[in-house]
């Protein structure tokens, strides 16, 4: 009997176990319902506060007063560009040097930096005593020309007849033409100092000479004053013809492959206006930099009668290397806010009132006053946008 007491005891230990299992499996169960429950009403309420929050509704009226307007997506040419920079240059022929073939002290220079200057002008003088010199052996080689040729003459004449020896004619023609060399040497170097020959001839010496200008345009550079002495290899000023400019670039080895003779080129001056202007490529070069990898590429502007750019002047440039087209928006009708893109969608008419909803959207770029939409395939073509006024409803200012 003892024994049969203690199993009777096991059994119903064994029995209180399971149900105690049980009770817990049900009361878990029943927890993690309630519990997913719960967050599942919490994010249907989250769903529809962000809903809400996206929701914009105006009357008629304000869309009227604001002048605001409704349009769709449309398609718009956007270019593929290379991007570069350079600056604004002009053609060699049209930028000189101003140097002097002999040594000098300044005597006037009336130019200041920015004066306009046309060809043949007088931009400075410059005096020495050496041009004095120079003048005085010129007209002795003139005088001495007079009795040498006439000798040589006289000599040639009396060999002919065989009068006189080989010996004196062969003298009498090496002095002269000696002396006409001379002559012919120190007429040449006058020349190049711009001195008068035929007024050195008539006996008028001068100790100055003038350096004048051998294109039109403005002083640029002035490195001399009155006084100072030059020599030939100094740069006494610089002058610029700005009647015709072009942009020098410089496009990476990467992209040069891609620019043709043609491409429109479409560039800015980012330290003077905001306005773009338009070139073209004219030339493209077949030698790489070796320092930064660049090749230099020669562009004509369009106009460039009407703008007073400044050679050197620092370019931003994008040249356009083809086109496609793409779906976009006006650039009024995206809004970026902290890095991202809004547009409102025409979502209802309710009550006379015009309801939008705030989507985000994914832009590529914008030209021409269009940005590109990447992610447009999320719309229709009869989706309407508000393409002007967005910003305001936006960021809450209507």
């Amino acid at each position: 009997m003892k024994n049969t007491h203690q199993l009777t005891v096991s059994g119903n230990s064994s029995n209180m176990k399971t149900f105690q299992f049980i009770l817990f499996l049900i009361i878990t169960f029943l927890f993690l319902s309630c519990r997913e429950s719960a967050n599942t009403n919490e994010n249907a309420e989250a769903t529809s506060a962000t809903s809400a929050e996206n929701r914009i509704e105006i009357s008629e009226a304000q869309f009227e007063r604001n002048k605001m307007l409704l349009g769709t997506l449309s398609a718009q040419s956007f270019p593929l560009v290379v991007q570069t920079t350079g600056m604004i240059d002009v053609p060699p022929h049209n930028r000189a040097i101003i140097s002097s073939y002999a040594g000098g002290y300044v005597q006037k220079t009336p130019l200041l930096i920015g004066n306009k200057v046309h060809k043949g002008q007088v931009l400075a003088t410059l005096e020495n005593p050496e041009f004095v010199e120079m003048q005085q052996n010129y007209l002795e080689t003139v005088q001495q020309l007079t009795y040498l040729k006439s000798e040589y003459d006289r000599q040639k004449t009396l060999v002919k007849e065989q009068i006189s020896s080989q010996k004196n004619f062969l003298k009498a023609e090496s002095d002269y033409k000696k002396v006409l060399a001379m002559n012919s040497g120190l007429k040449k170097k006058l020349q190049m100092l711009n001195i008068n020959i035929a007024s050195v001839e008539a006996g008028n010496i001068t100790s100055e000479i003038a350096l004048y200008a051998p294109i039109n345009g403005s002083v640029t550079k002035m490195n001399i004053s009155k006084g100072t002495y030059v020599s030939p290899a100094d740069e006494i000023m610089e002058i610029i013809n700005t009647e015709h400019i072009h942009l020098e670039l410089s496009v990476f080895e990467k992209d040069i492959l891609n620019i043709k003779e043609g491409q429109k080129i479409i560039f800015k001056i980012p330290e003077a206006v905001e306005d773009s202007f338009e070139a073209e490529v004219h030339l493209v070069g077949t030698s790489i930099d070796t320092k930064n990898r660049t090749v230099k590429v020669h562009g004509h502007l369009e106009d460039d009668n009407n703008h007073n750019f400044a050679v050197g002047m620092f370019v931003d440039a994008q040249i356009i290397t083809e086109t496609s087209q793409e779906l976009a928006l006006p650039d009024d009708a995206v809004v970026t806010i902290d890095d991202n893109h809004y547009v409102l969608l025409k979502s209802a008419d309710e009550n006379a009132n015009y309801v939008f909803t705030q989507r985000e959207v994914t832009v590529d770029g914008s030209f021409d006053g269009f940005t590109r939409i990447k992610n447009a395939n999320e719309f229709t073509e009869k989706d309407m946008f508000l393409v002007k006024g967005a910003f305001n409803l936006i960021v809450g200012e209507e």
